[in-house]
């Protein structure tokens, strides 16, 4: 009886801490981001924009930093972490995780916030209406993507050349900024029911999808030197999010490497060179065999 109300506890604390967090934060982010948006219009400064971007990513990494320590001090979750890279916030990163669970996303921002450059996720076109939140994404410059179905595209093929050009656009701002560009290879949280249905040739995780990978090492150019391999495992099982928040998860086992991007993959057209998408694919599928075998490792430590 005590520890379930102790969990309760806890629950409760860290959502409360979570929601104010945010809405101080957001709501000072926000207004940061009406005076850029009047500032675009009526005084078209460059340094003067530039100065506005950077204070809405040291609020937003403010906001991130609050929450990870919030949720360090009232759960007691431990996170091994191996192969976590220096401090560098001024290069161009993409960040390549499987995806098991919510969890995964506080996980990260925990591990790289203030270490490498803000990071940023592609979000369905849909996420923009969640409430303060999506104001938020939007104001920081998330890419956000409508999710077509095979039938749709089937029936509308332009629908495909739309999200292309949207990323393509999003992309171009980073150029010219430090980022990291976060990518759930496998495009949806793992389950048993998706591993199954997908007849998956890996043991712990889904099939990885190449398009978007593709996408962003096109667009971005050379500027992406450095791919951030993350491996993320849950040795007690895949936990939901308010689990987390309850302190029902012991430990949380990260494995991250830092790899080169293969000079053959870049400059390729994976839309429309079957070739390119062939080899493009064959070097993704090989990085989710060696991170299955890894994953398989790190259920076995002790």
């Amino acid at each position: 009886m005590m520890d379930k109300l102790v969990e309760w506890l806890r629950l409760l604390s860290a959502l409360l801490v979570l929601l104010l967090n945010t809405v101080v934060h957001i709501t000072v982010l926000l207004l940061v981001a009406l005076v850029k948006a009047v500032v675009r219009i009526l005084l078209p400064l460059r340094g003067l924009r530039t100065a506005l971007d950077h204070a809405l990513i040291a609020i937003a990494e403010s906001w991130i930093g609050v929450n990870s320590l919030a949720l360090a001090g009232l759960i007691n979750t431990r996170i091994a972490v191996e192969g976590l890279p220096e401090v560098d916030r001024g290069g161009h990163y993409l960040v390549l995780c499987n995806h098991q669970s919510w969890v995964d996303i506080p996980v990260l921002q925990r591990l790289f916030n203030r270490r490498l450059p803000f990071m940023r996720f592609f979000l369905k076109q849909q996420l923009i209406w969640v409430p303060l939140l999506g104001l938020a994404w939007w104001a920081l410059d998330f890419p956000f993507m409508h999710r077509h179905s095979k039938q749709q595209l089937a029936q509308r093929p332009q629908l495909a050349g739309r999200d292309l050009a949207a990323t393509r656009r999003a992309c171009k701002k980073f150029r010219e900024i430090p980022v990291s560009i976060m990518n759930f290879v496998e495009g949806t949280r793992f389950t048993g029911a998706k591993h199954a249905r997908q007849a998956s040739p890996y043991n712990h995780l889904l099939k990885p999808r190449g398009g978007g990978t593709a996408l962003v090492l096109d667009a971005l150019g050379d500027c992406i030197d450095t791919i951030v391999d993350v491996t993320v495992v849950y040795p007690h099982g895949r936990p939901g999010f308010l689990q987390f928040l309850a302190s029902r998860v012991p430990e949380i086992r990260v494995q991250i490497r830092l790899l080169p991007v293969p000079q053959a993959l870049r400059g390729g057209d994976y839309q429309h060179d079957a070739e390119f998408r062939e080899r493009f694919q064959a070097w993704l599928n090989r990085l989710w065999l060696e991170k299955d075998q890894r994953i398989a490792g790190l259920l076995e430590q002790a």
